[in-house]
């Protein structure tokens, strides 16, 4: 593959007790259309996650993240989503949510191996 291709990202943020605001980074969604790539990292820091709540239901949290990676495989673990194409599926994760885990804002970048991209951006913004 030569030069890289544009590509949008997003985080995956945990947000325990939604009325007080505080949250951590558990994973990162990265598309690229001209790779024709949607994928999932996930990362969660139970410790970090009980500083912030202590009676959080880490197995729900842990559920939810792995929901996200079941949509970006596709497949029987991406139920509905499973037929649509990687952009509608990085688009429908990405919509802004009210739930304990939440998408960050949407941002772009150059890459020339989508997946690599999102191992590297697990490592910069979530570890």
């Amino acid at each position: 593959m030569s030069g890289r291709d544009v590509f949008e990202y997003a985080l995956l943020r945990v947000v325990p007790r939604i009325e007080r605001g505080e949250m951590i980074n558990a994973g990162v969604l990265v598309y690229c259309r001209a790779q024709t790539y949607v994928g999932a990292r996930v990362h969660l820091d139970e410790g970090r996650l009980r500083c912030l709540d202590p009676q959080v239901d880490v197995e729900g949290v842990r559920a939810a993240l792995r929901g996200y990676e079941g949509i970006c495989e596709g497949g029987e673990r991406a139920g509905q989503a499973a037929g649509e194409d990687p952009g509608r599926r990085f688009r429908w994760l990405t919509a802004p949510r009210s739930t304990i885990v939440q998408p960050g804002p949407v941002h772009t970048g150059l890459t020339a191996e989508a997946d690599k991209e999102a191992d590297r951006l697990l490592r910069l913004l979530v570890h």
